[in-house]
């Protein structure tokens, strides 16, 4: 079975964005990977056709969609 990918946004210091659809493994080891002072510096996000090495001391912000999309009125 497939991995359940969402939208996430990665902002770096300097203004870049690294918009991606991840599995939700990827965003939660992420997420504990900021909030530990000893996680290794870099961390692996998996996205839907990729694997992206991206460098924690660089990351400002991540935003996630909340998963509860909704079509018309």
């Amino acid at each position: 079975m497939a991995a359940e990918l969402r939208h996430m946004d990665v902002g770096f210091q300097g203004g870049p964005v690294l918009a991606v659809k991840a599995t939700t493994e990827s965003y939660e080891n992420l997420i504990k990977a900021l909030d530990d002072d000893n996680a290794a510096r870099w961390q692996t996000i998996h996205t839907e056709d990729s694997e992206i090495l991206v460098d924690l001391s660089q990351i400002v912000y991540v935003r996630r969609e909340s998963g509860d999309q909704k079509v018309g009125f």
